[in-house]
C-alpha cells in the first residue's frame, strides 16, 4: 500500500508543477524517514544507480550531437539530402526527414536532431515558402527516428535499467526506424499534392549526387561503421558513444575542417548541462524504483496485469495505451526508468519477447515527445521555428497517423523488431 502511496504522491506532486526531480524525490525520502531506514541508503541507492557504465554512454552521445552542430556536418547532411530528394512531392519536407534518418546515425537523440539540423531545415522551408508551424511540424516528427534508429539514448537507457541486451535492442531499431520514415514520408507526399508544395524542378543528375555525397560520406558511414564494429566485437554498445566521438572528431579534422577550440568548449559545456539534468532523474528514480521493488509493487502490478488477460497482445494493448498517458506528461527518461521495470516483468512471463517490448515501450514514449503537456520535442521546435506551439500542434494532426501506425506495425508484428537481432546473432 506504501508504495502506491508513493507512485500517488509523485503524481500529484508533478500535476501540482513540482519540477520532476523533485516530485520523485520528495514522496521517495518522506517514505525513507517514515519507514525508519537509513538516511545514508539515499545516497547509497542513488549512487550506485549512477555507477553503471552503460550510462557512460548517454553523455557521450549527447556530446556527438553538439559537436556535429560545431563542426558545421549538419549543414553537409542537409545539402545531400536536399540533392537526393527535393524533386520528391513535397521538396523540403521530404528532404527534411530524410535528413533526419542520416542524422539519427550519429545522435541517437530526438533533441539532438531539433537542435543540430532543426533550425537548417526549417529556415531552408520557409525561405521556399513553406508555413513555419508546418515546417516545424515535420521537423518535431520526423526527429523521433533519432531515438529509434541505432545508437539511440533511450534504448540504451531501457536496456540498462531492464536488463535487456543492449546490442539487441539497438539492432532491433532499425526496421522500426525505416518504416516510421516510409510513413512519414508517405504522408509528406499525399499533403504535398493536397497543397501544392514546391520542390526540386527536375531530378539530380548523377554528377550532383556525387558531388554532395562526397562531403556527407564521412557522417554517413558513421551508423554502418557503428553496428559492424560491434557486430565484429570491437566495442561493446556503451563504448560505441566513445568511438562515435572520436569518430566525429576525426572526419572534423580530416575532411570538414570547421571545428574549433571554441566550438569543442561550447559543446561540452552544452552536453555538461544536457546530461546533468538527465542523469540527476536517473539518480532519484533509482531510489524510486527501489521502494517500488521493497514495496512489491511491481508484482502487484504484475498480478492484476495477468488477472486481466494472458494474452501478451491484449497485455500488449493495456501497455501501449498505459505509455501514451504516461508519455503526456513525463520525459522518456523519467518514463523509462519510472514504468519499464513496472511493466517488463508481466510481460516478458506472457511471453513477449524483451527486445520487442524494449521497442514497444520507447517508440511510444518518442510519440509523448510530440504530445502537450510535457511534448518536449514540441517546445523546442516551436521556440526554434519562433511559432506558438498550438500552431505547430495543428499542424501536426496528419502526422500521427503514420506515427500510430508504425506503432500498431511494432506492436503486432514483433519480426519487425527481432528479425534483425536474431538474424545477426545467428537465432
Amino acid at each position: 500500500m506504501a508504495g502506491f502511496l508513493v507512485i500517488l504522491a509523485f503524481v500529484g506532486l508533478f500535476a501540482l508543477g513540482f519540477p520532476v526531480v523533485l516530485a520523485i524525490a520528495i514522496p521517495s525520502m518522506i517514505y525513507m524517514v517514515a519507514a525508519d531506514l537509513p538516511v545514508d541508503l539515499i545516497a547509497q541507492r542513488t549512487l550506485y544507480a549512477l555507477d553503471s557504465f552503460p550510462l557512460v554512454a548517454v553523455p557521450v552521445f549527447l556530446f556527438v550531437g553538439s559537436l556535429m552542430n560545431s563542426a558545421g556536418i549538419s549543414k553537409y547532411i542537409y545539402r545531400f539530402a536536399d540533392t537526393l530528394v527535393g524533386r520528391l512531392p513535397g521538396g523540403l519536407a521530404q528532404v527534411n526527414i530524410f535528413g533526419s534518418l542520416v542524422f539519427a546515425g550519429m545522435s541517437g537523440s530526438a533533441l539532438a536532431d531539433i537542435g543540430g539540423i532543426g533550425r537548417i531545415e526549417i529556415d531552408a522551408m520557409r525561405a521556399k515558402g513553406y508555413s513555419q508551424p508546418f515546417a516545424a511540424a515535420v521537423t518535431s516528427s520526423s526527429a523521433i527516428v533519432g531515438p529509434i534508429f541505432p545508437p539511440s539514448i533511450p534504448l540504451i537507457i531501457y536496456g540498462t535499467v531492464t536488463g535487456v541486451s543492449v546490442l539487441q535492442l539497438l539492432l532491433g531499431g532499425i526496421l522500426p526506424g525505416l518504416l516510421c520514415v516510409g510513413g512519414l514520408m508517405l504522408m509528406t507526399a499525399w499533403l504535398a499534392r493536397r497543397r501544392n508544395f514546391p520542390r526540386a524542378e527536375r531530378w539530380p543528375t548523377l554528377g550532383e549526387i556525387a558531388r554532395d555525397a562526397g562531403p556527407a560520406l564521412p557522417a554517413m558511414l558513421a551508423p554502418f561503421l557503428l553496428i559492424a564494429g560491434m557486430l565484429a566485437g570491437f566495442f561493446t554498445p556503451t563504448e560505441i558513444a566513445s568511438v562515435t566521438v572520436i569518430y566525429t572528431i576525426a572526419i572534423s579534422a580530416l575532411f570538414y575542417r570547421e571545428l574549433t577550440w571554441a566550438g569543442l568548449y561550447d559543446a561540452a559545456l552544452e552536453t555538461i548541462r544536457s546530461s546533468s539534468a538527465i542523469l540527476l532523474i536517473v539518480a532519484v528514480a533509482a531510489l524510486f524504483g527501489w521502494i517500488l521493488s521493497v514495496e512489491q509493487v511491481p508484482q502487484t502490478l504484475a498480478g492484476w496485469m495477468l488477472s486481466i488477460s494472458t494474452n501478451p497482445y491484449v497485455l500488449l494493448l493495456l501497455v501501449n495505451i498505459l505509455l501514451l498517458v504516461v508519455g503526456m506528461f513525463l520525459d522518456s527518461t523519467t518514463a523509462i526508468l519510472v514504468v519499464a521495470p513496472i511493466i517488463a516483468k508481466p510481460l516478458t512471463l506472457a511471453g513477449v519477447d524483451p527486445v520487442h517490448l524494449g521497442m514497444v515501450v520507447v517508440f511510444n514514449l518518442m510519440i509523448g515527445l510530440l504530445t502537450p503537456p510535457m511534448g518536449l520535442a514540441l517546445y523546442l521546435v516551436a521556440d526554434i521555428a519562433r511559432v506558438p506551439m498550438r500552431l505547430v500542434l495543428k499542424e501536426m494532426l496528419p502526422f500521427y497517423i503514420p506515427l500510430g501506425l508504425t506503432l500498431l506495425a511494432i506492436t503486432y508484428a514483433p519480426w519487425i523488431t527481432t528479425f534483425i537481432p536474431r538474424l545477426a546473432l545467428g537465432n
